[in-house]
């Protein structure tokens, strides 16, 4: 019987640890739509990293993540890029309509992050 009161607070301690509530997720980047992200890997994908945490395919094309987080980029000016083609190098010669346009600036700026630092070279 003594081992008995010596374990109980023990099993009392443990279950009302078992009870707490979880603890709050962390904060996490929005959820990806994946039609938009298909579209992005087909249309851009073949010389840019399109997704965060990845390399550009053709070392010459930035990643997405490095473009975005530009200073003084936002939805106007990433716009306004995307939808002059004169702006384009040869290789990205070609059009986009303004769903695409819209589609591809929401899902490029949730790489932004202000705490965002370069890879190093």
């Amino acid at each position: 019987m003594p081992t008995m009161r010596r374990a109980f607070p023990i099993v009392a301690m443990a279950g009302l640890a078992a009870c707490q509530p979880a603890p709050a997720p962390e904060a996490s980047a929005p959820p990806v739509d994946r039609q938009v992200l298909a579209f992005a890997q087909g249309a851009c994908g073949g010389c840019h990293a399109v997704e965060a945490n990845a390399l550009s395919p053709n070392p010459e094309a930035p990643e997405w993540p490095l473009i975005v987080n530009r200073s003084g980029l936002n939805e106007e000016t990433l716009t306004t890029w995307l939808v002059d083609a004169h702006n384009y190098p040869e290789e990205m010669d070609f059009d986009l309509d303004a769903p695409q346009v819209e589609d591809l600036v929401a899902y490029m700026l949730t790489m932004q992050s202000e705490d965002y630092e370069p890879p190093i070279m």
